[in-house]
């Protein structure tokens, strides 16, 4: 069977480059989007013509012009959009609204992945303000998409090891702390930890994939579903080295959220539901989902004892 052709919408972003390669990697025919909006961003142009030499090919197209839109979309069977959702870079999730539109107008897309790879939004409902943001909009661009019929797949990834792991959990740092290490709680709420790479290779197994089809690809390799407790433990263990652990609990985290801004709130806000609440894990994954590591055994992921092994 012929490989799906690919539109990546967001390729020069933190999971958009992964998804690129992953896809190049699996061997479609990949396309990704090159906005005139990059304007002088001198590293944005050469991601994408670092891109180009590896075999996918460039797409213009603009937010500001649907018809370009509609025009690349035209080209590929498949489009998977990774523009940022988080408020410390650009919160743009609405924007796919636009890229939907240009998907139903075409009328060729076999599969649309948007900009989700975070917690599952529909589990979020009752999400504290200001950080719910990012879930009711993930919801509105669900909306849109299932109203069109647009066949889709989306994808739960969790927490990024980038900013998860190597940090061991902390605020505000992405390397392992030195003598402390903050504990949410009692550190015993089962988090799930994804290296951003395996997110990608899943991701693209699902395209053409009918098991995925209308449906939510959550991840949770069993090896990764961790506490943050368990990750210090594993820290602990490769540096030879015990930390000092603050507990902090949950009223606590809450009310040292008074007084800061608005991006500090909505990121702090997603913690306490991570690691007081255990959002990633507790609830079963029902009809409407599928489990990445069950369907795609050959995938060998990145286990987070060898991840956290660079920061030796």
């Amino acid at each position: 069977m012929a490989k799906s052709k690919v539109l990546v919408v967001g390729g020069t972003g933190y999971i958009g480059r992964r998804i690129v390669k992953a896809s190049l990697d699996q061997g479609h025919p990949t396309y990704v989007l090159q906005r005139a909006e990059i304007g002088l961003d001198i590293e944005k142009l050469h991601l994408l013509l670092s891109f180009k030499k590896q075999g996918a090919r460039l797409v213009q197209g603009s937010f500001s012009d649907q018809q370009s839109l509609v025009d690349a979309v035209k080209k590929v069977d498949v489009v998977i959009c990774t523009m940022s959702g988080v408020h410390f870079k650009s919160h743009s999730i609405l924007m796919q609204l636009k890229l939907v539109d240009a998907i139903k107008e075409a009328g060729n897309v076999k599969r649309f992945l948007p900009s989700e790879f975070g917690m599952d939004p529909s589990k979020m409902e009752h999400a504290l303000a200001p950080g719910r943001e990012t879930f009711d909009q993930k919801m509105i661009v669900r909306k849109a998409i299932e109203d069109a019929n647009i066949p889709f797949t989306y994808v739960s990834a969790n927490c990024f090891a980038g900013y998860f792991v190597g940090s061991l959990s902390q605020l505000e740092t992405l390397i392992p702390p030195k003598d402390k290490v903050r504990i949410y709680g009692d550190g015993n709420a089962k988090v799930v930890y994804m290296d951003e790479d395996d997110i990608a290779t899943y991701a693209i197994k699902a395209i053409d994939d009918p098991r995925t089809l209308n449906r939510t690809l959550y991840l949770r390799p069993p090896e990764n579903v961790l506490s943050q407790g368990q990750l210090v433990e594993i820290w602990e263990r490769l540096s030879g080295k015990k930390l000092e652990k603050i507990y902090i609990p949950g009223e606590d985290f809450l009310a040292s959220m008074k007084g800061m801004d608005y991006v500090a709130q909505a990121g702090m806000g997603h913690f306490y539901h991570i690691f007081y609440e255990g959002c990633l894990t507790n609830f079963e994954i029902g009809e409407d989902g599928e489990e990445a590591s069950n369907l795609y055994p050959e995938v060998k992921y990145t286990r987070m004892d060898e991840y956290l092994k660079i920061f030796l």
